[in-house]
């Protein structure tokens, strides 16, 4: 074992306090990887508060990293020393169900294992530690090459954000030409744009701030609907073949269904931790609608995503923030004060 700094969490109100995490001695296909930055995720801000249910403490969070490889195990492949790689979601899944043999590891029918706060398949004694930390171990099919040219602050968000919009848009089949709506402008809205401009969609930002419009043009936005203006969610009505909806408050669905054209959908990114108000079936039905939900993505579709982003130049935009500084960060991101992401960086730990 070599013992790491990092910065964790030690109970629900603790707040993020410098640490040390054990991290393994690499395996036979291990990639020891040296953590340069991390992105923060409001899901980090949900676990390590138990807001999602009970925690293991002490807990080190953050599953948006990205690093130099340090040490690589005696029979891996893809890696070596001193490439730039990133570990996003999730460091393992069962690898024999149909989800995981299919490439879509997320859905690991055994249920994969989280970057954080997981059971290691390896050892059920242990708890995995995310990327607020020195340094990490992780199995080499479980880590991301990144692309050569990336900013790498930049690119730790697309290992979460990034293809957390990238997955459903690929599975709608989005092509030059489609209307993409978006709802929410955050971490994953912003992106959500990014990435459906580079495929080539005409993009409407659903907003409940008038004051975010200028913004979302900036992003590269086509339209943007303020959400509470009756009028203009009219004229948006059967404008639109695909919605991305990344909040993660409740709200009504319907008025949103209503701006889809016949066949459209609207992919849940979002989770709220309420019920939402009831869909109106006739909604549905009246245009063959469909509603779905999609979480992060594969390890190929992630890798797909890097280096689509790559090619088009995506990346998020972000803040940088010191150790010292993550309480202040968590508590920013609850109030929705960042545009649109924050990135720790890990020299400060």
């Amino acid at each position: 074992m070599t013992e790491v700094k990092a910065y964790a969490a030690t109970s629900p109100t603790s707040g993020l306090v410098p640490s040390t995490v054990e991290r393994r001695e690499p395996g036979a296909h291990d990639v020891e990887i040296a953590i340069e930055f991390c992105g923060l995720c409001h899901s980090d801000v949900h676990t390590i508060r138990a807001e999602w249910g009970q925690v293991s403490y002490p807990l080190v969070p953050g599953h948006e990293i990205v690093g130099t490889v340090s040490r690589v195990g005696k029979a891996v492949q893809g890696f070596t020393v001193g490439q730039v790689v990133g570990v996003g979601c999730m460091v393992d899944s069962c690898r024999e169900c149909g989800s995981c043999l299919e490439g879509f590891e997320q859905y690991c029918e055994m249920g994969n294992t989280g970057t954080y706060g997981a059971v290691d398949r390896r050892n059920g004694d242990t708890i995995t530690q995310g990327g607020y930390a020195k340094a990490i171990v992780v199995d080499e099919n479980y880590v991301l090459h990144i692309p050569e040219g990336m900013n790498l602050a930049a690119a730790a968000p697309l290992l979460c954000a990034g293809v957390t919009t990238y997955s459903p848009l690929r599975y709608l089949d989005v092509q030059e030409g489609d209307a993409v709506g978006v709802i929410g402008l955050g971490g994953l809205g912003h992106m959500g744009v990014k990435i459906a401009k580079g495929l080539g969609a005409t993009v409407t930002v659903f907003t409940t701030s008038a004051a975010k419009a200028d913004a979302a043009l900036a992003l590269g936005a086509d339209h943007v609907v303020v959400s509470t203006d009756a009028e203009a969610m009219a004229g948006a009505a059967n404008s639109l073949n695909a919605i991305l909806d990344t909040v993660a408050a409740v709200h009504d669905l319907n008025p949103y269904l209503a701006t889809l054209a016949r066949d459209g959908a609207l992919i849940q990114l979002g989770l709220p931790a309420e019920a939402m108000p009831p869909i109106q079936p006739g909604l549905m039905i009246g245009k063959r609608l469909a509603y779905g939900g999609s979480l992060i993505g594969g390890i190929a579709e992630t890798q797909e995503m890097l280096d689509f982003c790559a090619e088009h130049g995506i990346a998020s935009d972000i803040e940088l923030v010191a150790a010292s500084d993550l309480d202040a960060a968590y508590d920013r991101m609850v109030a929705g004060d960042v545009k649109y992401r924050f990135v720790l960086d890990v020299s400060t730990l």
